[in-house]
């Protein structure tokens, strides 16, 4: 059995795997797939590279074929039925409130909404006579309160005159009315929830203490079926109906409402009318897909579709179906392939929150909800516009499945995606084979100082790269001016690319500017200087969909040498082998560092990363929401407090501010860009594997033999003693 298939993957995805040459499955692979098949939400943060693609991938195609299959044969509508008229007490996975997420064994709930209470009741209540008690625990802190309501009663228990309940508070509630009543409560208190339908009676108990009557039903009420009820605020609560021994068992008299007779039973008539819906019409419509998967850019979006594609090489009968949403491509198309029935979307912010808005792709059976780089969509803004998908989304589908979702991230340290996380995700485990961000040991990464004070080439050039235009309106003549030096450092910066890339012989190498005109400038600049080597492309925001596209294929296919981008493509792009990179400038966010340097050292691969930094402060373009053409063509060259459109960038502090993230010092290097590899043994080839590290499995049963030799050797005299001894015993 191949090694994906002992996880439970199926033999077809397993084949299509063997094929793309993957036969174990990686770190982040290992710990995720199972997670995810098993139905939880999962956190994941690895290296781009690492395989994290397809330990969300993998798992979802399975389930999504499984949830086709069982469409197909009917199976769904069983699994329905079965939960709603399950012989043992739940909570109900429909009757609650749609923030309000409920564990697949019934019996703990959770709501990450800050602002709103949402509630829940019980699959089955009681009516007649009787004394009943079930526990409810506090399983993390927040705003909750427990207790008794009948179907008319509000999800906010306590809110009306249907509902009974007790709060961390310590105060009771019915018909809005809030009294002081036993004391408060929070993380692992117990509270048993106490209703004698007999005497009209409710009351609670705190961990075994009875804090007395709470509430008196009369004879009206006391008719109605009562239901075990809880409503929370970004809180926590599990359940013990009685299946299992309670912590603290209740008076004498009372027993758990699970025993309570069949006859006094009443089954929850929201969770039958719900499964009688979902018989009639179990089938979803052709636009509503059972994932979702969002990234933050065309090119991830692409990269991740064209791996789902590989994956789901031998799925037949059911067939998947997946489409990409991007912009740049004809809308109508999409629509088209929407209606005629798709399975899973891949897609880019925009292109689907329109497709959504305009009823075109429907949420209402989203199985999985994917953030891929989700640090990278919160930076661009896009936080509000996954709450407001998310709070669409079913928590529970129509076969009785909850809605699992999976955010990958450079990090998960980050606030953001913590702060996402804690309101939105549903119990995530967290897969964190990255930590805090650290540089792989297989980057060599230095800094090159770009001084003009000290390197005055700058004032004999020729011929150089054409500048950002930010100076165009000062006097350039003194040589010791800010303005005349911040203009030398965007001159020098040209003529050190170019030197490192002869120095090491840079055959293929990723370069990193800050803006989209400093790109350009670059790409001409290389064009210009006229050597055949030296072919490159671009990959910024401004050029089009279809020139990024085929600029990223030139690259990927060694067409072009050098690859010019922006930070569009720090995240995520999985382009092989890659040897050097050039940070022309440092990156704004300290994060972004090991984003970049990142693209280079994969699979074990050395990789060297040089960073050119100025010495000086560079006027830079800085272009915000005040920018009427957001930087095209735009000239205004004053400072952002005086109106205009430039900052003074400050690469010292920036280096500093990256090594303190980092907890290290980066080397530094000579202006004639050459690397020390004493630190590396002299066994360096960037872009190849280090020399004297790892095994190859051809070369493993002679590498092992002596080890197994050695260890047989010591088995041997380890019996022989042991024997030696024994013998002296007897």
């Amino acid at each position: 059995m191949a090694a994906f298939e002992e996880m439970g993957v199926l033999p077809e995805i397993s084949k299509a795997l063997e094929e793309m040459e993957w036969m174990l499955p990686t770190d982040v692979q290992a710990e995720a797939i199972p997670l995810i098949l098993g139905g939880g939400d999962v956190l994941m943060a690895a290296e781009t590279g690492s395989g994290k693609t397809g330990a969300f991938c993998i798992p979802i195609l399975q389930i999504v074929w499984e949830t086709l299959k069982d469409i197909e044969s009917g199976k769904a509508t069983a699994k329905v039925g079965e939960a709603v008229h399950s012989p043992t007490w739940l909570l109900s996975l429909y009757d609650r409130g749609h923030a309000l997420a409920v564990t697949p064994d019934g019996l703990r709930c959770q709501s990450r909404e800050i602002k709103e209470w949402h509630g829940c009741r019980a699959t089955k209540g009681i009516q007649g006579n009787g004394k009943y008690y079930y526990e409810a625990i506090v399983t993390d802190e927040g705003l909750c309160r427990v207790g008794w309501s009948t179907q008319q009663a509000s999800l906010d228990l306590g809110t009306d005159k249907f509902g009974w309940g007790y709060g961390g508070t310590g105060k009771k509630s019915n018909s809005k009315q809030f009294d002081n009543y036993g004391e408060a409560f929070g993380m692992n208190d117990v509270i048993g929830c106490l209703l004698d339908l007999g005497k009209g009676e409710i009351k609670f108990w705190k961990n075994g203490a009875d804090l007395g009557p709470a509430f008196f039903l009369n004879q009206q009420q006391k008719s109605q079926t009562f239901f075990p009820a809880v409503v929370l605020k970004n809180a926590e609560m599990s359940f013990n109906f009685g299946a299992q021994p309670f912590k603290y068992p209740p008076p004498q008299g009372y027993i758990a409402v699970c025993e309570a007779p069949k006859e006094q039973v009443k089954i929850n008539p929201v969770n039958s009318s719900q499964s009688q819906a979902a018989k009639v019409d179990l089938k979803p419509p052709n636009n509503a897909p059972q994932a979702i998967v969002i990234e933050p850019s065309r090119e991830l979006a692409e990269q991740t579709f064209t791996q789902i594609q590989k994956f789901k090489k031998y799925i037949k009968d059911p067939e998947i179906r997946e489409l990409l949403v991007v912009g740049g491509e004809s809308i109508k198309d999409q629509i088209t392939v929407l209606n005629h029935g798709v399975n899973i979307v891949v897609g880019t912010p925009g292109r689907l929150e329109s497709l959504i808005q305009d009823g075109c792709l429907l949420l209402s059976q989203c199985r999985f909800f994917v953030l891929d780089e989700a640090d990278g969509l919160l930076k661009q803004n896009y936080g509000e516009m996954i709450e407001r998908l998310h709070r669409q989304m079913p928590k529970i589908t129509n076969d009785g499945k909850r809605l699992q979702m999976i955010v990958c991230s450079a990090t998960l340290h980050a606030f953001e995606v913590k702060k996402m996380a804690e309101k939105l995700m549903h119990f995530p485990t967290w897969v964190d084979l990255k930590g805090e961000d650290a540089v792989p040991e297989t980057v060599h990464h230095v800094v090159v100082m770009v001084d003009p004070q000290k390197d005055t080439l700058w004032q004999n050039l020729r011929r150089h790269i054409q500048t950002d235009g930010v100076h165009s309106r000062d006097n350039l003549r003194a040589t010791n001016t800010a303005e005349a030096l911040s203009e030398a450092i965007k001159k020098l910066k040209g003529e050190y690319c170019l030197r490192a890339i002869k120095e090491h012989k840079m055959d293929r190498a990723l370069i990193f500017c800050r803006t989209k005109l400093d790109c350009d400038n670059l790409e001409r600049y290389l064009k210009q200087v006229g050597d055949r080597e030296l072919t490159c492309v671009c990959l910024h925001g401004d050029r089009k969909p279809h020139e990024r596209k085929q600029n990223l294929e030139k690259f990927k296919r060694e067409e072009a040498r050098f690859l010019i981008c922006t930070d569009v493509a720090a995240r995520g792009l999985d382009i092989k082998g890659l040897p050097f990179m050039i940070n022309m400038t440092l990156p704004d966010e300290k994060s972004n560092y090991v984003h970049r340097i990142g693209r280079v050292g994969r699979a074990e691969r050395m990789g060297l990363a040089i960073s050119l930094v100025s010495s000086v402060p560079e006027k830079v373009w800085y272009h915000g929401e005040w920018c009427s053409s957001r930087g095209r063509n735009c000239n205004n060259t004053n400072l952002t407090e005086q109106g205009g459109c430039c900052i003074w960038y400050n690469e010292q502090r920036l280096l500093a501010e990256i090594e303190d993230h980092l907890n290290i010092t980066i080397q530094q290097i000579e202006n004639d860009i050459k690397v020390p590899i004493h630190d590396f043994d002299g066994k360096v080839t960037y872009g190849e594997k280090r020399v004297g590290t790892g095994s190859n499995y051809e070369d493993h049963v002679q590498e092992m033999a002596p080890v197994v030799a050695e260890l047989a050797a010591l088995e041997s005299q380890a019996q022989l003693i042991y024997l030696r001894r024994h013998q002296t015993v007897r």
